[in-house]
């Protein structure tokens, strides 16, 4: 069965002003988090920097994804964005339990913050994550990488958003926790995705058989085509994003190599991966049955 591998529409201009205008918005808030003491900006700051790494792999998935598989790296360098994003993930995490921390003991000890830079500085970053949203979102349809890059952007405007609010409590009251409840919200965001982020790359990594896929379901349905009569050594896993592969062990009748029709059986069961399963590469291995009793005991 032939597989595509046409790239999809060129996102990577989109991207990268976003990742440009991201990535400024981090140094900026960096700034502004020093100069005003601001554990909220920091956390903010934190926030941002969980966007730039999404959008940085989303914009080398796009790059990458164009360049051509080759015979030392036969999948191309698909597997460079799972590595980044392990590295990645272990960094945000200890942002945000640092943040997290950090907010608790300012709760205990408030510290001071300049309200009117952190107003300023959390302006900028909201201006700066309007900004991203309207270059993604003139092109997000039907791009699943774009589309999840504008919701990235979209829940950092909400963490500048918290800055912003909490700069008027302090200016408007004197209220110092406000900062580090700020900060909090904003680590809570930070924290699940970074682990789900760590949990997906870890199990690309180990090989895993991807979430969505039940082995238990293909083997089933490749269990009802004529002619077969067993399916094992069947193992999925995932090369990058969207991209699952599947293997399995096929045990047909004996006259299906004598007769010639293990190509359509072949065609036939890998319509069934691709269609049923959205797995579009698939290989089978065909079996006779009557070599079953020369099967390893651990390949049965």
């Amino acid at each position: 069965m032939a597989h595509s591998h046409a790239p999809a529409a060129d996102q990577r201009g989109r991207l990268g002003v976003v990742l440009g205008i991201t990535a400024a918005i981090l140094v900026v808030e960096v700034v502004g988090a020093f100069l005003s003491g601001s554990l909220a900006l920091l956390a903010d700051a934190g926030h941002v920097l969980t966007d730039v790494a999404g959008l940085g792999l989303a914009f080398l998935a796009a790059v990458l994804a164009r360049r051509p598989a080759t015979d030392a790296r036969t999948w191309g360098f698909r597997r460079a964005e799972v590595l980044a994003a392990a590295a990645q993930a272990a960094v945000l995490l200890a942002v945000g339990i640092f943040v997290l921390a950090e907010s608790v003991r300012r709760l205990i000890e408030p510290a001071q913050v300049a309200s009117t830079a952190m107003l300023v500085f959390g302006a900028v970053g909201l201006v700066g994550n309007l900004a991203s949203v309207g270059v993604l979102a003139t092109g997000a349809g039907g791009n699943l990488n774009t589309r999840a890059a504008l919701l990235e952007v979209a829940n950092d405007a909400l963490g500048s958003v918290a800055v912003l609010v909490a700069a008027g409590v302090i200016a408007g009251t004197g209220w110092l926790r406000a900062d580090p409840l700020a900060s909090l919200l904003i680590g809570i965001l930070i924290i699940p995705r970074t682990i789900g982020l760590l949990k997906e790359t870890v199990d690309v990594l180990l090989e895993s058989t991807p979430k969505d896929l039940d082995l238990g379901q293909v083997r089933e349905r490749l269990m009802t085509v004529r002619h077969v009569h067993d399916v094992h050594d069947l193992h999925a896993t995932q090369v990058a994003t969207g991209l699952p592969v599947l293997t399995a062990h096929v045990v047909v009748d004996d006259s299906c190599f004598l007769d010639g029709h293990l190509s359509s059986m072949l065609d036939e069961l890998q319509r069934c991966v691709d269609r049923d399963f959205n797995v579009e590469h698939s290989t089978i291995q065909f079996e006779a049955r009557s070599h079953a009793e020369h099967e390893h005991e651990t390949h049965r």
